[in-house]
């Protein structure tokens, strides 16, 4: 019996012990807005995204969690603007982030009622600088600097 129970832990620890991967998209509007969304488990702003699904490639991802949380459409992923991997960086859990910039167009509206409460477009000047959730400012900041990060 403890030799199964030594089986499982190892099997659990093998599935529940690794990173999740996810998406964070720096959605830029014709006009030049950055949009972000306010996320309701901690009232922040943040950049639209989230994990990855089973049978998901990334721009399948970034494509259905634009339209879910802000109702843009995806016109096309400009760049690759960096892979966050750091274990602190969700407060939640150990996940690796992939970030890009992209060109988007629509009307905005929350669709993804129970996550976001909101979704609004701002300027680059006037961006809620050091309010935003998990290292959001961080890959901001690296977008602005057109830096490709790996960190």
């Amino acid at each position: 019996m403890r030799r199964l129970w030594q089986i499982g832990q190892t099997v659990l620890g093998i599935i529940f012990r690794h990173p999740i991967t996810g998406t964070s998209v720096i959605p830029v509007l014709p006009d030049g807005r950055i949009v972000l969304i306010r996320r309701r488990d901690n009232g922040l702003w943040a950049l639209p995204g989230g994990i990855v699904d089973w049978g998901e490639d990334i721009p399948t991802s970034v494509r259905r969690e634009l339209a879910e949380e802000t109702g843009l459409e995806l016109v096309k992923i400009r760049r690759l603007v960096g892979v966050y991997s750091a274990p602190d960086r969700d407060p939640r859990i150990h996940s690796i982030c992939v970030v890009v910039e992209a060109e988007v167009q629509g009307d905005m509206q929350v669709y993804d009622t129970l996550e976001v409460s909101e979704v609004q477009a701002f300027f680059p000047a006037s961006l809620p600088e050091g309010k935003l959730s998990h290292d959001h400012d961080q890959q901001l900041q690296d977008y602005f600097k057109g830096l490709t990060i790996l960190a």
